[in-house]
């Protein structure tokens, strides 16, 4: 089973090696790197990641305010991730547990430690996996395996799903393509964290991407598919080559 995790940090060194840390366990993708809590909260929301590693003290320099603003947040959010907080010494620990953190590590982060936490994170998300989707159309009900969604295009109001060539999807030869009735938020809002969005057009399965173009601003599908992106979704750009360059 596959992960995702958000990092708030303020220092370039320290994202640095958690990353690097994190290069250790290949079952873990990184969602994205924010630098203030409220901006956080806007990628928590809208990443749903499961897994939130904290830096403390963060760009604000006030722990106690941030782990309010943590605190206020968990109304707007529908699923909770589990909080990691990194700390330079125990002083913040009682405030993050009574806050609603759910893991607390002294920096610098060790191997062993990150291991045991995550170990604990594990064992916390043993719910069931969402594997399919179901796209209804009038009548009829198809359901689609999330493994063969190659990209979602936006139609309108409606989007076209693209699936892998040798997907069984009973399209009779239709070029592999299922229509739904709902927008591309719809699904941008309730696919899994593998599906991200790169253009206003366009989700794609991130574990198809083969390649980006950066200077032509393309993203191609399987070696053979480009799409284009946009600098509005640049960050999940940036997320996608992390993944690809582990």
């Amino acid at each position: 089973m596959r992960f995702s995790f958000l990092i708030i940090d303020d220092k370039d060194t320290t994202v640095k090696e958690t990353l690097e840390l994190f290069e250790n366990f290949p079952n873990y993708f990184c969602a994205g790197i924010v630098k203030d809590s409220q901006t956080a909260l806007k990628q928590i929301i809208k990443l749903k990641p499961q897994l939130v590693m904290v830096q403390i003290p963060v760009k604000s320099n006030d722990a106690n305010l941030f782990f309010e603003t943590i605190k206020e947040s968990f109304q707007y959010i529908d699923s909770m991730p589990y909080f990691i907080v990194l700390a330079p010494t125990p002083d913040y620990a009682l405030t993050a547990i009574q806050s609603g953190f759910s893991d607390y590590s002294i920096m610098p982060l060790q191997i062993q430690q990150l291991g045991k936490s995550l170990f604990r994170f594990e064992k916390r998300n043993q719910g069931p996996i969402v594997s399919t989707i179901c796209i209804k159309s009038h009548s009829d009900y198809k359901f689609v395996p999330l493994q063969d969604i190659l990209y979602l295009k936006a139609d309108n109001n409606t989007t076209d799903i693209k699936l892998l060539n040798n997907s069984n999807n009973g399209n009779n030869g239709d070029n592999n393509i299922v229509n739904a009735f709902k927008t591309l938020k719809h699904f941008e809002n309730i696919l899994p964290f593998y599906f991200l969005r790169i253009h206003k057009s366009y989700i794609v399965n991130i574990n198809y991407v083969s390649r980006i173009y950066l200077s032509k601003s393309k993203c191609y599908l399987n070696y053979d598919e480009p799409l284009p992106f946009s600098l509005t979704y640049k960050e999940n750009v940036d997320a996608i080559i992390r993944k690809i360059n582990i």
